[in-house]
């Protein structure tokens, strides 16, 4: 089983803090802060594409593009840069209760046809109300979850080719139908830690992702999974989603995390944590209680750092280290069974040549990466990406 590394698309804009679009108390409408933030980068088509061409380039299979008010939208965002790059797929989120699964599942085969079969689709189901009224959703949480197993079965069914019809309380269908199915279908990835989400999982996920938590507590969330999807009959794949500051030392790496949290005040994470509080998602509360809104002993467990959940909602860790202390922690989370890494890392650009330059040569050493053959002007690449001979820094 070999490690699949992918990249993240911020959408919502980046910076060299912590703080990017989400530090705007109205989410960056009318650019109203709550605290000064130095260094934010816009989410221009520009430098979205500096950062694909860059993932591509260092090794990365895909990329992640988030979904929510705040974020550009994904499929029309993914498909636009689509064109500037040529191997790179694209894992684009989307809201299952704000678009027809026909709809969703047609997009879908057009998307492949396309970009030529590198889509994956990362199905969220969301855990904010206030969110979900925004797109004119009123579901309550657990109803969110039943509506998305709905969903999928139609989403599958209409991908067979074939008219297909279904009964159900949130969709009904009569001869749904791709003409064009994709080719090939998207693998679907899909994350929830309440007990409404895990029979979704089992019955329709190719690949459950969970946010960055210690190992122990990841072991027993996969256990949890592959034991409803094996009374479903069906194998379920993993994947995890975490922030990376890999450097050349480690206390290099920690200076910077250090630094990272240095520039949020009091008050910025006083009212991040009062706004994330209110979540009603599972995750997001398991989130919350790695640090409990405390700057103290954020090392949850080694190289795992809980600083980025202070203010970020969401996959709230990060990998801290060295390179080969990345290294290190994504193959005790392999050996557990986890086969996807969806990473990121402040700003995106950088880190991803941090992480691209310095970890993927460990990880292709140890075996867990794929190598691709190279050509004269490349030396081994890992992921399916070439890298450019480079004077190293």
């Amino acid at each position: 089983m070999s490690v699949h590394l992918h990249w993240f698309l911020p959408t919502g804009g980046d910076g060299r803090t912590l703080v990017d679009r989400h530090a705007y108390t109205d989410g960056g409408v009318k650019r109203s802060r709550i605290a000064p933030v130095s260094g934010v980068r816009a989410p221009d088509i520009d430098y979205l594409t500096q950062i694909a061409k860059a993932a591509e380039q260092l090794g990365f299979e895909a990329v992640l593009t988030p979904t929510g008010t705040w974020c550009e939208d994904a499929w029309l965002t993914t498909v636009a840069l689509a064109q500037h790059t040529e191997r790179l797929k694209f894992l684009v989120a989307f809201r299952p209760g704000v678009i027809s699964p026909v709809l969703a599942a047609q997009m879908a085969a057009t998307y492949q046809r396309i970009t030529r079969g590198r889509l994956l689709l990362n199905v969220v189901t969301g855990g904010d109300s206030t969110e979900q009224r925004r797109f004119g959703d009123h579901l309550d949480h657990d109803r969110r979850y039943a509506r998305t197993d709905e969903f999928l079965s139609v989403v599958r069914g209409v991908w067979s080719g074939q008219p297909f019809d279904f009964g159900g309380e949130h969709y009904q269908v009569e001869g749904g139908l791709t003409a064009l199915p994709p080719d090939p279908l998207p693998e679907i990835f899909f994350g929830g830690s309440s007990a409404a989400a895990g029979p979704v999982a089992a019955r329709h996920t190719d690949v459950y992702l969970t946010w960055g938590e210690p190992p122990e507590q990841v072991k027993q969330k996969i256990d949890w999974i592959r034991g409803l999807a094996e009374k479903e009959g069906r194998t379920v794949r993993f994947g995890i989603r975490l922030h990376t500051i890999s450097r050349d030392s480690s206390a290099d790496a920690w200076a910077t995390a250090n630094r990272l949290l240095d520039d949020l005040s009091p008050e910025t994470v006083a009212a991040a944590q009062e706004a994330l509080g209110r979540s009603e998602s599972v995750g997001q509360q398991r989130m919350l209680a790695l640090h409990g809104g405390s700057r103290d002993d954020l090392e949850i467990s080694p190289n795992l750092w809980a600083g980025v959940g202070l203010v970020r909602g969401g996959a709230g860790t990060a990998l801290v280290g060295s390179h080969s202390d990345v290294a290190d922690r994504i193959e005790e989370y392999h050996a557990l069974g986890v086969e996807h890494f969806v990473l990121s890392g402040y700003p995106h650009l950088e880190e991803a040549y941090w992480f691209g330059e310095g970890v993927i040569p460990d990880l292709a050493a140890r075996g867990l990466l794929p190598r691709t053959p190279a050509s004269p002007l490349t030396r081994p690449a890992v992921g399916g990406a070439p890298l450019l001979v480079a004077g190293g820094r």
